[in-house]
């Protein structure tokens, strides 16, 4: 017999009394929706029969009516399902709401957040990617550097004296530049490479010394062991201008020569060609020079500048830095015109909005290190503390000198010996020098 109401199926029955002893409806006690002690029309409180109820549609009861999520409106006995509220069953409906064994009341206020912490990993986190970084840097930098120059080929060397001596080259190189860019830089079109500039940089604990050594100075060709055949050349006494050392037999042959000219032993050897240099200067966006009274005009090198302070891109830094028919002294104002350059060069390059720019900073150095050409064991180390000497001595924290010259004979300029020798021992004791040049 179905004592269930019309119309509920056994499914309805399966879920709501399956399992219980009697075949009558289960009592408020397990139907939340009905309260206690009050029967639905047609039924008495705990399930005593009453009056039938009317159908309401295919015989479904009428379910209780909640109001503020209790059945019927009832008091604080009736069910509250939770749902008006948000309450999920069985859980806490809000975050101020206590559950068992929490009289404090729900999960209290957040926690202040640990700043201390936040910051050591912070801290970390940066630390670790400027070490990367700096990491990254040097070992691209360093495959950058083309190490072509041999010194171990230089023969008759002289001892070693105090600090360190670098021989710093700018030639005329022509490599990489088109026929366009020739024309456009004034550089000509004559094969191999010669010497434009020549300098001396001495670091060491008694001050910094730059030395420019004309191109015109009158030297000895020694005997020397040709770096490419690897024949011994024996000297003869024959007198050249120094740049003629360089075209003679490159690199190695300069260094023989200057060693055996000056007495000082060169522990390295720097040289950039044509487009390096230019490509430096516009790296850096330029650079300020004050162009003397009068201005300055050369055909040949192309330098056509007015009187004043003006910033020169790359052609113009290069033309700059070559002229020398358009100076009284020739080669000797020249190389003054060439550490004046060199000076604001090292001061632009080492400006914050260079170094701490990125997108400034690595296409410097990406232009400077294509095109540096250096010897075996020069490494970026050596590269930086020149690099850094040579700002200080420009800046005024060192010497800048030419080499002291007595006179000239037959376009040849002569060097001061007795005033070389002064300058030599004072370079090789690391001794401040005393000596001055022209």
């Amino acid at each position: 017999m179905n004592d269930w109401p019309e119309g509920w199926s056994g499914d309805d029955r399966d879920r709501y009394g399956r399992g219980s002893a009697s075949a009558q409806p289960e009592s408020a006690r397990v139907m939340r929706q009905v309260r206690r002690g009050q029967g639905a029309p047609g039924q008495g409180a705990y399930g005593r029969q009453g009056p039938s109820a009317p159908p309401y549609g295919n015989g479904v009861p009428q379910q209780p009516s909640y109001v503020d999520g209790r059945g019927h409106g009832g008091g604080y006995d009736a069910y509250d399902s939770g749902y008006n509220t948000g309450q999920v069953y069985g859980g806490s409906g809000g975050g101020d709401q206590g559950g068992p064994g929490d009289p404090g009341g729900g999960r209290g206020p957040r926690p202040a957040p640990n700043w201390r912490k936040r910051i050591k990993w912070t801290a970390i986190v940066v630390i670790t990617g400027l070490v990367v970084t700096t990491v990254g840097t040097y070992f691209w930098a360093d495959s950058k550097l083309n190490r072509e120059v041999d010194l171990s080929k230089v023969i008759d060397r002289p001892e070693q004296g105090e600090g360190t001596n670098y021989l710093i080259v700018g030639s005329d190189s022509r490599a990489g530049l088109s026929s366009e860019q020739k024309k456009q830089l004034h550089t000509g079109s004559a094969a191999g490479k010669r010497t434009d500039s020549m300098m001396i940089l001495h670091t060491g604990s008694n001050g910094d010394t730059l030395i420019s050594l004309p191109r015109d100075s009158d030297v000895e060709i020694p005997t020397f062991v040709g770096s490419e055949s690897g024949k011994t050349y024996k000297g003869t006494g024959r007198h050249v201008k120094l740049n003629a050392a360089y075209a003679e037999d490159g690199p190695e042959l300069l260094v023989r020569t200057v060693e055996y000219n000056t007495g000082l032993k060169i522990d390295h050897y720097v040289e950039i060609g044509f487009a390096g240099f230019a490509n430096i200067v516009d790296a850096v966006g330029g650079v300020e020079i004050d162009i003397p009274k009068g201005g300055m005009k050369d055909t040949k090198s192309g330098a056509d500048f007015t009187a004043g302070k003006q910033t020169l891109n790359g052609d113009q830094a290069l033309a700059f830095v070559r002229t020398r028919y358009a100076l009284a002294g020739s080669d000797l104002d020249r190389t003054k015109n060439q550490q004046k350059f060199l000076n604001a060069l090292a001061n632009q390059v080492a400006t914050p909005s260079t170094i701490l720019n990125p997108f400034k900073l690595y296409p410097t150095m990406g232009a400077g290190l294509d095109s540096l050409i250096v010897d075996k064991d020069m490494g970026l180390y050596d590269l930086g503390k020149m690099f850094w000497a040579m700002k200080g001595v420009n800046g005024g924290d060192g010497t800048s000198m030419n080499m002291p010259i007595s006179g000239s004979t037959g376009g040849n300029l002569l060097w001061d010996k007795a005033k070389v020798k002064t300058l030599v021992d004072e370079l090789k004791n690391d001794e401040k020098v005393t000596v001055s040049g022209n």
